[in-house]
């Protein structure tokens, strides 16, 4: 699939699973602020994706879990730098470049954006080993 199909297929997923505009699923739009996504609808996109390109998506792999609570990389409320290489580490789908100007906790939901799951489902779909 092209990464234009995969666009495609992702906006529609996500206008389906969130009830949104077409035109507000944009490459930039952040999934839960933009969006509008609760951590339950986090559940149904995955499953949607899932089902959509045929692949799996393993617990924590599209997004780490509990990271704000690890004192390991997270310390009043800001990522340390430790934190930011094991989100880069387990995130290379998503752009730091903004949220490492400000790594606060409540930032780290503007890493999940649209974007970063096509690039996510591409390296899925480009690394059969992977799916």
């Amino acid at each position: 699939m092209t990464h234009d199909e995969i666009y495609a297929k992702v906006k529609e997923v996500l206008v389906d699973a969130l009830g949104v505009d077409d035109d507000e699923v944009t490459p930039q739009a952040v999934i839960r602020d933009d969006l509008g996504a609760e951590s339950i609808d986090f559940l149904d996109i995955m499953f949607r994706l899932e089902k959509a390109f045929g692949i799996k998506i393993p617990k924590g792999e599209l997004m780490p879990e509990n990271v704000a609570n690890d004192p390991n990389y997270v310390e009043n409320g800001v990522v340390k730098p430790a934190g930011i290489e094991m989100l880069k580490q387990k995130m290379p789908h998503s752009d730091f470049s903004e949220f490492e100007k400000d790594p606060r906790v409540e930032n780290m939901s503007k890493l999940f954006t649209v974007q970063a799951i096509v690039k996510y489902i591409e390296g899925k779909l480009n690394n059969p080993s992977a799916a």
